[in-house]
């Protein structure tokens, strides 16, 4: 018995069935098997073909016209998704089975299995399969079984990758020191956000935050007390806006906070309300003061997210220059 192709590089083609004849015994701790009266079965089995295959023996990929279940009766296979046989999905060992879904529907694998050790195999065809659910209750029963198993693993499997994918999506946008949405994020839901409520005629501002000479902290202290304070004035921006208002991390010790459905007095009194804050709160290892300049812009008629930052940064400039500890608009 031999395969189609080679796959993975160093596949091998498998060598036709060695002269040792299946013996009823090996059945024995095969799942499909399980409660199954052998000696009612064991004359279909002893016409299927019995396999020894080397390490890297390609049994089973989505090319193949033949359609075969195996059972292992002795050694481990590899499931492999890409015919590169590089990443291993699933490991089957002895009593399990590998190809049963292709016999069942008829259609072509969907991944490659590969010997992963020297290995003994019953490879069974579509007509013994067949004739093994029609005779055999239990056979029918540990398919079912089986089947429901693997299909339990794979929404296993599934809702972990969902879950993974989530995470990696909130990684994605979140800046890890801060907690805060990083400038990815910002770049893209800022233009829809102004877009809609310049078209909804909608109030919109956006404070841009600087810290006051936050150079200071790294050359004099540190640069972790730097990411202490940059840190403390994160999560006190967090705490004083609204839940409808979004902050994210502009760049170094810029933070951006948009104010939704707010004129330019509520800004200034939220702006107002920011700077307080901060100027009361203390970062853990720095023993002084910290304070933010803001620059409050609102969002005009037809004015897009870009006029919009550029403003506020004008407005962050003018603050700077009077002083700092200042909110300008």
């Amino acid at each position: 018995m031999t395969t189609d192709r080679q796959a993975g590089g160093d596949a091998q083609r498998l060598a036709p069935a060695p002269p040792r004849p299946l013996e009823q015994g090996e059945l024995t701790g095969v799942w499909l098997f399980a409660g199954v009266a052998l000696e009612s079965v064991f004359g279909l089995l002893m016409h299927c073909t019995v396999v020894e295959a080397p390490p890297r023996t390609l049994l089973i990929h989505p090319d193949q016209e033949a359609r075969i279940l195996y059972l292992i009766l002795r050694g481990t296979l590899e499931v492999h998704l890409e015919p590169e046989l590089t990443h291993v999905v699933a490991t089957l060992a002895r009593g399990q089975s590998a190809g049963e879904l292709s016999v069942i529907d008829a259609r072509r694998a969907s991944a490659h299995v590969v010997a992963a050790e020297p290995s003994r195999l019953l490879a069974i065809d579509e007509a013994t399969f067949w004739r093994l659910v029609e005779v055999s209750h239990a056979f029918s029963v540990n398919l079912l079984l089986l089947l429901a198993e693997r299909m339990r693993a794979n929404n296993q499997q599934l809702s972990a990758s969902v879950r993974r994918g989530r995470l990696l999506e909130q990684e994605a946008v979140t800046d890890a020191l801060t907690g805060l949405h990083n400038r990815r994020w910002l770049d893209q839901h800022l233009p829809r956000l102004v877009a809609r409520h310049v078209r909804a005629g909608r109030p919109l501002s956006l404070l841009l935050l600087d810290i006051d000479h936050f150079k200071r902290f790294n050359d004099e202290l540190g640069h972790a007390a730097g990411d202490a304070v940059l840190a403390t004035v994160a999560q006190t921006v967090s705490v004083q806006v609204r839940p409808t208002d979004l902050a994210a991390r502009y760049g170094g010790e810029e933070l951006v906070v948009v104010l939704p459905d707010t004129p330019l007095e509520g800004g200034r009194v939220a702006a107002e309300r920011v700077r307080i804050r901060v100027a009361a709160a203390r970062a853990k290892e720095v023993d002084r003061s910290v304070t933010v300049s803001i620059g409050l812009a609102t969002l005009q008629p037809e004015e897009d997210a870009s006029a919009l930052l550029r403003r506020a940064d004008e407005k962050l400039y003018l603050a700077k220059s009077r002083g700092r500890n200042r909110v300008e608009s």
